[in-house]
């Protein structure tokens, strides 16, 4: 036998259905949004760490104080000293973390830090590419290859003898420091062109 569907039976099917298909709409945007709001948060998080990255690349680098040169009984530089601080909204800077580009008349040395403690001129202890320190002023009284305070001062210690050998009048030299952070301190100098009857001078 025939079945007749009233209308108010197709009325029903027809609700039902529109109310599946918005359910489902419902559903499908929920799941977008969610999915925007995941990527949304991921972005700002990448974002925010690329920016803190670059800033510190540009404010986490050495500033130069003085560079001294110590002139040798045959007149010559054997050791220079470099006084650094921390530069401009600089943050905490361990020179063990530092690697050092050394340019100079005899070409180019990677350097980095000596880590068995401050520098002793009794008692040198640097081995072929190394440099070493000593601490000028420690505002906090720790570690003194870390500056963390705007007062701090260190005095980094570079013997020629480990490096290309002594500098004569007029040689130049480039120093770039590079700290853990990827900022780079560019130090240029020059021996004067007398270094006779002197025991130290300014580079």
């Amino acid at each position: 036998m025939f079945e007749f569907i009233t209308d108010e039976e197709e009325r029903g099917q027809v609700g039902i259905g529109t109310l599946i298909v918005f359910i489902a709409m419902v559903l499908v945007a929920a799941i977008a949004a969610g999915v925007l709001i995941n990527t949304a948060g991921f972005l700002q998080s990448k974002s925010q760490e690329t920016g803190q990255q670059s800033s510190k690349q540009v404010s986490n680098r050495l500033q130069e104080v003085a560079t001294v040169g110590n002139v040798d009984s045959n007149d010559q530089i054997d050791i220079v000293n470099v006084t650094v601080t921390q530069g401009a909204g600089a943050g905490e800077i361990d020179i063990h973390n530092a690697t050092v580009t050394w340019i100079g008349p005899q070409g180019t040395d990677q350097l980095v830090a000596n880590t068995s403690g401050e520098y002793d001129t009794l008692d040198p202890g640097l081995e072929t590419g190394e440099f070493s320190y000593q601490s000028v002023k420690n505002a906090d009284g720790t570690s003194p290859q870390v500056l963390n305070d705007a007062d701090d001062r260190l005095n980094l210690v570079f013997d020629t003898a480990q490096i290309n050998g002594a500098l004569d009048e007029g040689d130049e030299v480039t120093i770039k420091i590079n700290t853990m952070a990827g900022a780079t301190t560019e130090i240029r100098f020059s021996v004067p062109e007398s270094l006779g009857q002197k025991q130290a001078v300014e580079l």
